[in-house]
């Protein structure tokens, strides 16, 4: 079987390993620091041939997962001002087939290719085999796609569903709607309520700051102490959960009802695996699982977290090992 390098390229690191045949060879997985190699006038390139030099292997594939867009076969990090091409990460590994996909894709590569205990059903249902599935990524930033197809046919369409409008049912959400677009107004930002500015990270700390809006003195919470607040009783630490609870909720139900993944819907990142003990209490099930003028949301779906921190250079590596066969 042949060797190939993986790289996972975040905001702050990289993690780097190698894989055959589609399998990561979990003892080789090294985190490599994008601040340092920045600061030095160097980017990936330079991070894969570190790696390789250090390892002393040959590889002959190579695939990258970016945090950031994919387009034409360039992938733009535009936090670190690094971009990548075919031609710049083949020159650096030596390696014949190359690779670039975005880390949502990525990890929608991985799905059915992670281990039973990496992941935590958090709303019970059906998964139907072969069938398609949706990848949710709730972090530093929100993205949503659906995963179609295995193997080499599978198909991970890219995404700017962070963007779309948060969902608003009820009163409450209209004035938490126009609260977080003063609040974007105030910071000199688009004043756009995208799911993101609630569901990110920094959308908790949003959402506290309107549950604390009528209470004088009130502290700003960022993600951090809202979540340390839910372990102390915090009633605004709380009343935040809630509203992330609900309005994740509805979004994955209006995006349940345009994939139909009846394969399952699968949510990554940090934001999603800190709010996964909480879920259950503020009624993610419940708000999901809502009457509407079709049953599917009643009957259909389940809603699965992702406890994998190497998911995505699994499905680097699924990946490319699929596309080297087709």
């Amino acid at each position: 079987m042949t060797l190939a390098i993986l790289a996972d390229l975040g905001g702050t690191n990289t993690r780097v390993a190698l894989a055959q045949g589609g399998v990561v060879d979990q003892a080789s997985i090294r985190r490599f620091p994008n601040a340092e190699y920045k600061a030095a006038g160097k980017d990936i390139a330079h991070i894969l041939r570190d790696y390789l030099d250090q390892t002393g292997a040959t590889v002959s594939g190579v695939c990258v997962a970016a945090a950031g867009p994919v387009q034409d076969g360039v992938a733009v990090m535009t936090n670190l001002d690094w971009s990548m091409d075919a031609e710049k990460l083949g020159g650096a590994t030596g390696a014949r087939h190359v690779a670039i996909l975005n880390d949502l894709q990525a990890q929608g590569h991985a799905l059915r290719h992670i281990a039973a205990g990496k992941l935590r059903v958090v709303i019970d249902g059906p998964q139907k085999a072969g069938a398609s599935m949706l990848v949710v990524g709730l972090g530093t930033g929100v993205n949503a796609a659906p995963v179609h197809g295995t193997g080499a046919a599978r198909v991970v369409p890219p995404s700017e569903c962070g963007h779309v409008n948060m969902p608003v049912r009820t009163e409450e959400d209209l004035a938490l709607l126009r609260f977080v677009e003063g609040l974007l107004r105030q910071r000199g930002e688009v004043a756009h309520c995208g799911v993101e500015e609630v569901l990110a990270g920094r959308g908790l700390g949003n959402l506290a700051a309107f549950a604390a809006r009528d209470t004088q003195g009130a502290v700003p919470m960022d993600s951090a102490a809202v979540l340390a607040g839910l372990t102390q009783g915090n009633a605004t630490a709380e009343d935040a959960a809630r509203l992330y609870t609900h309005i994740l909720a509805q979004t994955l139900a209006d995006l349940a009802l345009i994939h139909l993944p009846y394969g399952g819907i699968y949510l990554i990142g940090g934001m999603s695996r800190a709010m996964t003990p909480h879920f259950d209490r503020f009624g993610l099930t419940r708000s999901f699982r809502e009457e509407r003028r079709v049953d599917l949301l009643q009957t259909a779906f389940s809603v699965t977290v992702v406890e994998d921190d190497f998911a995505a250079l699994t499905g680097c590596a699924t990946y490319l090992a699929a596309t080297s066969q087709s």
